[in-house]
């Protein structure tokens, strides 16, 4: 079976033209049926994966008898989850492997999740052939669901559960210990040997991988681990990563001091504030790197977040400015400066909301970097959404951009205008985005901006044609789909190659044209 990507690039102009149709919004039911029935496979995968579909047409694509045109369906992430659940016990084991992938969405977004009954059969009836082991799979879990697992009353569930071991209550993990399950209970056995470092040591990777770094991050660690870390590191900057484990024992965090910057070590040895020598030789590492794990840790003593505070490495001062510890006057006279060319992208809302105190405190400090936190709070109130949408910080504004519901369409716009990192592309989708006025913008330098003109409803025709000959393939796309397009233009275009698939797609196509391209499969438009 040929890639998505493939079939595309192998689809032909006629294939294209119908493709258009299968995602113009004024196209009936009825014409969907057709092209599900007679068009071919590049077609039914742009009808059956990138667009929201009627009743219908759903129960068409179930019953479809080639399993590649369900299997794009399994990946709709537009259709209601509940509607792709009705592949789970699909004949075809691909058609089941792309409902356990789900959707195309990279971390941290998440797809919207498939029932938990489904969700539940896949775990106690799939087996090998399909991937639920996927980040995919995950992704398509309620949160409810996940936190039921631990006491689902399946056991293949509960062994899902156990996975959240530091998450659980004493008596949960003592029931899982305790589980009639087999599995279940080695599992938990196995959660419990790992906070034994001597344990942890014996499952250590020697290479460089994810889970030798998640060990030395998370794991409890064991002195000798520490110490062939620092004489061997498997890679550069494991001196970092082992200073951010919360759980490092004392004697092992005095070997972090052995080779100290020894004009940093001068300068804080004096202090008669300062925590155990433990603690200083962290804050003392010449790798800057190690030192800004440290800035982070919660329990500073205000000795050494003093010395932190006017380190001589920038990044480490900024790390430790944002110290809870600090008042805002302390904050204040810390040497920092926060970076204005960051990523501001999507971050979804957390399972416990923050205390609203917190984040009040945080949108009104002087420290631009605990705005910026303030303003991914999904749930922050009104004034202070009014506040921080004019912040001076543009950090402040995209976030608050990219997270608030209520985020006021004039911020939406200026953020867009403003910013060109992650997540850009979903500043647009926000339902309070502004559409009126945007063909203002047709001559901007930006591709993405001009190509927001198409979503103004009182774009000039004369405007739409130009910029359908725009030198960016992105903005001739999109104005090839405007409704105020010239009727002669828009014939122009089911004929180009490029713009026939965004041209076919445009709602004001006649509708005598739409009728003669289904029965041509795509080849007459005229």
């Amino acid at each position: 079976m040929g890639t998505p990507e493939r079939i595309w690039a192998e689809a032909d102009l006629p294939a294209r033209r119908l493709a258009g149709l299968a995602l113009n919004p004024a196209v009936p039911p009825e014409v969907l049926l057709r092209l599900l029935a007679d068009a071919p496979l590049a077609v039914r995968m742009v009808l059956c994966r990138d667009r929201d579909l009627p009743a219908p047409v759903v129960d068409a694509v179930v019953a479809h008898p080639d399993p590649r045109t369900r299997g794009f369906f399994a990946v709709n992430p537009h259709v209601d989850p509940a509607q792709r659940a009705r592949l789970v016990d699909d004949a075809d084991w691909r058609v089941r492997c792309h409902l356990t992938e789900g959707p195309r969405t990279p971390l941290p977004h998440r797809p919207r999740p498939l029932p938990d009954d489904t969700v539940v059969h896949m775990i106690s009836t799939y087996d090998d052939e399909e991937p639920l082991g996927s980040t995919g799979f995950w992704q398509q879990m309620s949160w409810e669901l996940i936190e039921a697992m631990p006491a689902h009353p399946v056991a293949r569930v509960r062994s899902w559960g156990v996975g959240r071991w530091e998450s659980l209550s004493a008596q949960r993990r003592a029931a899982l210990l305790a589980d009639p399950d087999d599995e279940v209970r080695e599992q938990a056995r196995d959660m419990v040997r790992g906070q034994d470092p001597a344990w942890v040591e014996t499952m250590l990777p020697a290479r460089p991988c994810h889970a030798r770094t998640d060990i030395l991050v998370n794991r409890p660690l064991s002195r000798a681990v520490v110490a062939g870390v620092l004489a061997a590191p498997a890679r550069e900057g494991e001196r970092a990563t082992i200073a951010l484990n919360p759980g490092l024992p004392a004697d092992a965090v005095v070997l972090l001091a052995g080779d100290a910057d020894p004009k940093v070590r001068e300068r804080i040895a004096g202090r008669a504030d300062l925590r155990p020598p433990e603690r200083r030789a962290l804050a003392a590492d010449p790798d800057p790197a190690v030192r800004r794990a440290v800035a982070r840790h919660p329990d500073l003593g205000p000795g050494e977040r003093g010395a932190l505070a006017t380190d001589p490495d920038p990044e480490v001062r900024l790390a430790v400015s944002v110290h809870p510890a600090f008042s805002e006057d302390e904050r204040a006279r810390i040497d920092y400066r926060v970076p204005l060319d960051g990523e501001f992208g999507f971050h979804p809302a957390p399972r416990v909301p923050r205390d609203p105190a917190g984040v009040r405190r945080d949108a009104l400090s002087g420290h631009p970097m605990l705005r910026r936190r303030a303003a991914r709070e999904h749930t922050l109130p009104a004034d202070l959404v009014a506040r921080l949408a004019e912040d001076d910080d543009p950090g402040v504004r995209v976030l608050l951009a990219q997270h608030h519901p209520d985020a006021p369409p004039a911020l939406l716009l200026r953020s867009f205008l403003e910013y060109t990192g992650r997540d850009r592309d979903r500043l647009p989708h926000h339902p309070r985005f502004p559409r009126a006025g945007l063909a203002r913008l047709a001559g901007h330098a930006d591709p993405p901006v001009r190509a927001l003109v198409a979503r103004d409803p009182d774009t000039e025709p004369a405007v739409a044609e130009r910029l359908t000959r725009d030198p960016d393939a992105g903005v001739r796309a999109a104005l090839a789909r405007h409704p105020n397009l010239p009727a002669a233009r828009l014939a122009e275009l089911l004929a180009d190659p490029e713009l026939a698939h965004a041209a076919a797609a445009n709602p004001a196509l006649d509708p005598r044209t739409v009728d003669r391209l289904v029965r041509t499969l795509g080849r007459d438009p005229w």
